[in-house]
C-alpha cells in the first residue's frame, strides 16, 4: 500500500485579483502561511508521516511546503509537472465583463478541451506521470509509505475526476478543493484503492474564490 497526498497551496497575496496562472512573484499572504504552518502539522502529527516531498515550482506552493519539509527534515522534489495548468487570461482579471469582450469571446469556443487553456486530458496526464514516479519512490520505502504532493486546485481537481471516472467537463465553481486541503489517493501496489478528500483550514477561507489558484 502507498499513499499520495495531493495538497493545494495556501491563499495567495493578489490585491488586483488577476488571474496569476503560473506568474511568478505570487507568494503567500499571512492567512496562506497559517494554512502551511497547519499543513506542517497536520502530516506530523498523526501515525502516517510522509516520507517524500514533491512540491510544484511555482512560489506558493513551495510556501506552503516549507514548514512540512522543515519539521520532517526532508529535501523536496520540484517537478514542473505538477505546476499549475497555462491559461490564456493569464495576468488579467476574470469577471463577465470581461469575457464577453468580443477579442475573449474567440478564446471560449470549446469550453470542453478548454479552448482557452491547457487541455484538460494533458493535465490528467503529466499529474498521472508525476503520482506514477512518486509512487515508485514510496514502494522502495516498504509498506504503507505516504507521500506528499503540494500543487494547485485544477491539477488536483483534473486528476480527482479522472480517478473517479467522472467527466473532466465542470463547473469550477462546484469544484471540492479548499485552500491549503488535502486529496488522498491510496494505491495497492499500481491499482488506486480508495480517494478521499479533507479540508483541514475550513476557517480559513476567503468569503470570494482566489484567482488563479
Amino acid at each position: 500500500m502507498t499513499t499520495i497526498h495531493l495538497v493545494r497551496h495556501g491563499e495567495v497575496d493578489n490585491p488586483d485579483k488577476v488571474l496569476y496562472g503560473r506568474l511568478p512573484n505570487f507568494g503567500l499572504t499571512d492567512r496562506g502561511h497559517e494554512m502551511a504552518r497547519r499543513v506542517g502539522e497536520h502530516f506530523t502529527g498523526g501515525p502516517s508521516v510522509p516520507v517524500e516531498l514533491v512540491c510544484s515550482p511555482l512560489e506558493r506552493a513551495q510556501q506552503t511546503i516549507d514548514p512540512l519539509r522543515q519539521l520532517l527534515d526532508l529535501p523536496v522534489f520540484t517537478d514542473d509537472r505538477v505546476i499549475e495548468a497555462a491559461n490564456s487570461f493569464q495576468g488579467q482579471q476574470v469577471n463577465s465583463r470581461r469575457l464577453a469582450a468580443p477579442r475573449n469571446l474567440l478564446r471560449l469556443y470549446n469550453p470542453f478541451t478548454p479552448s482557452w487553456g491547457e487541455p484538460y486530458k494533458q493535465i490528467v496526464l503529466r499529474m498521472s506521470a508525476a503520482m506514477a514516479s512518486l509512487r515508485a519512490k514510496l514502494e522502495a520505502h516498504g509498506s504503507d509509505a505516504h507521500g506528499v504532493i503540494v500543487t494547485h486546485q485544477l491539477p488536483i481537481w483534473m486528476v480527482r475526476l479522472a480517478a473517479e471516472g467522472r467527466s473532466l467537463f465542470h463547473d469550477p465553481r462546484r469544484r471540492e478543493c479548499d485552500l491549503a486541503s488535502v486529496t488522498t489517493f491510496t494505491f495497492e501496489a499500481s491499482t488506486l484503492v480508495s480517494v478521499s478528500y479533507e479540508s483541514i483550514c475550513p476557517d480559513l477561507q476567503p468569503d470570494q474564490a482566489v484567482a488563479g489558484a
